[in-house]
């Protein structure tokens, strides 16, 4: 599985990545709160629809499965900070490139925030029975905690794409164990808090609530001597290689999130996900403003005045002719179309923004000097107006 090329283009779009030119309701709608609502106001809202539309409370239920899933990714938005902003000002376009949780991650979230109420890691609503992958009375299937690893890339890489080779570190089977995190001559033992099943059972607001068992972590089992070389996890840490393909428009602080590359689950649980985030350099020639480019073209005063024919090479190396009209002043803009940051979604590409700078000479020799001088005169005196 791993060492493969991966696509991250199918990889965005199982995750949301080509999802916002399709409509969707206002966040802020779905979760029931003003677009000044606190972060603890929204997280309230969200428990309260989290628990309504639960799947475990509303069997066969497709139309509540969706809300919740509704629900959580308005969530995800308005309970982080810069998706948040991205939204403000945008709406869900602004969020085009951002990177979103999966149906598995805000369903382990939901469990998460629901620990809150019950003092112990959440375990499940006992309603619909056991979750996929776990038998019934036994440890509980448990998703793999993601891996994250960090990726810096030129500035032309982000805006352009390209693929990666990096070092990831993931667990492996501990070899002085065999992956027990038992000492040699010793075994795990059977929990007696949990009894082996992983989990202990509270009834509350007459229904049963399953949390992991605080003795063993939802293992089944404890280990009264832990393995000296793996100090009882059963793992260790061993670098492999992973090939990433970064999408065309990723911006720095984003991430690309690759489903099943991360640690594997427990109790035949799915594995969790590679997120690896993008520290993008900055570039002498253009900065970036959402989807759009801008850069700077020198012009002296001679061209701004009388006009001129400059060439500016764009992002991707290509050579572009830009007319300069007769008059042209300091900040002038000059607008190209589908020449800027391609939309992660390949719907397109945003605009090259070229802003005319008149540059002044700061050494001058005599003969211009009596040029300049001349020229003002002339204007002082109507010429040329």
């Amino acid at each position: 599985m791993f060492g493969e090329d991966f696509d991250f283009d199918a990889q965005t779009r199982a995750h949301g990545g080509g999802e916002s030119r399709v409509h969707k309701r206002d966040y802020y709608e779905v979760l029931g709160v003003a677009r000044t609502a606190s972060p603890d106001e929204v997280k309230k809202a969200f428990r309260q629809l989290a628990f309504k539309f639960h799947p475990d409370r509303n069997p066969n239920n497709p139309d509540a499965e969706k809300s919740f899933k509704e629900v959580s990714e308005a969530y995800d938005v308005v309970s982080d900070a810069r998706k948040r902003e991205l939204y403000d000002a945008y709406g869900h376009a602004g969020l085009e490139g951002q990177s979103f949780r999966p149906a598995e991650d805000l369903f382990e979230q939901f469990q998460d925030m629901f620990a809150d109420f019950f003092g112990a890691s959440f375990g499940g609503f006992g309603f619909g029975g056991a979750a996929k992958g776990q038998q019934r009375g036994g440890p509980r299937a448990t998703r793999g905690r993601d891996v994250r690893t960090a990726v810096r890339l030129s500035f032309k890489e982000a805006v352009l794409g390209c693929k990666r080779e990096i070092n990831v570190a993931y667990p492996q089977n501990c070899a002085e164990c065999s992956g027990s995190g038992a000492a040699k001559g010793s075994a795990p033992t059977t929990c007696g808090t949990c009894r082996g099943r992983g989990q202990v059972a509270h009834g509350a607001g007459g229904f049963v609530i399953s949390t992991t068992c605080p003795e063993c972590g939802g293992r089944g089992s404890v280990i009264k001597q832990p393995c000296g070389e793996c100090r009882g996890r059963g793992e260790v840490r061993q670098e492999r290689k992973v090939k990433v393909s970064i999408p065309a428009g990723i911006d720095h602080g984003q991430a690309v999130r690759i489903s099943g590359l991360g640690e594997p689950g427990q109790n035949s649980g799915p594995a969790g996900n590679l997120l690896v985030s993008v520290e993008v350099e900055p570039d002498p020639r253009f900065q970036r403003e959402g989807f759009d480019l801008v850069m700077e073209v020198p012009l002296s005063f001679p061209q701004a005045a009388l006009g001129s024919s400059v060439q500016v090479t764009t992002v991707d190396d290509r050579p572009l002719k830009v007319t300069v009209p007769p008059g042209t002043q300091p900040g002038t803009t000059f607008v190209f179309e589908n020449e800027g940051v391609p939309y992660v979604d390949g719907s397109g590409r945003g605009k090259l923004v070229v802003v005319a700078k008149v540059e002044v000479p700061k050494k001058l020799s005599d003969k211009q000097k009596k040029l300049l001088k001349d020229l003002e005169r002339a204007l002082a005196d109507g010429d040329g107006k």
